[in-house]
C-alpha cells in the first residue's frame, strides 16, 4: 500500500514539475489560444476527477477526487471565461 503510494506521488510531482516547465515555456501571445484548446481536455479530467471522487476506495480517495473536482472545474470554467472574453474582442461593435 506505501509503495504504490509513493509511486503514484511521485508521479505527481514529476507531473507538476513538467507542466509548470512547458506552461512557462509558451509565450503569452499562444496562451490564450492553447487555453482554448486545452479546455476539452480539461473537461475529460473533470469526468475523471468525478469517478475518483465517487469511488469507494478510501478517505484519501475521497477527498483527492473532490480537490480534482474543484481544480478541474475550476480549470474548464476559468478556460471558457477566457475564450469568451478573447472571443469578444473580435466582435464588430
Amino acid at each position: 500500500m506505501m509503495e504504490s503510494f509513493v509511486v503514484f506521488f511521485t508521479i505527481f510531482v514529476l507531473a507538476l514539475l513538467l507542466g509548470h516547465e512547458l506552461i512557462s515555456k509558451i509565450p503569452p501571445t499562444l496562451h490564450t489560444p492553447l487555453m482554448s484548446g486545452a479546455n476539452a481536455i480539461s473537461g475529460i479530467t473533470l469526468v475523471g476527477a468525478v469517478l475518483a471522487a465517487g469511488s469507494d476506495q478510501s478517505t484519501l480517495a475521497l477527498v483527492a477526487g473532490f480537490m480534482a473536482v474543484v481544480f478541474a472545474t475550476t480549470n474548464v470554467v476559468g478556460g471558457f471565461l477566457l475564450t469568451h472574453r478573447m472571443l469578444s474582442k473580435f466582435r464588430k461593435k
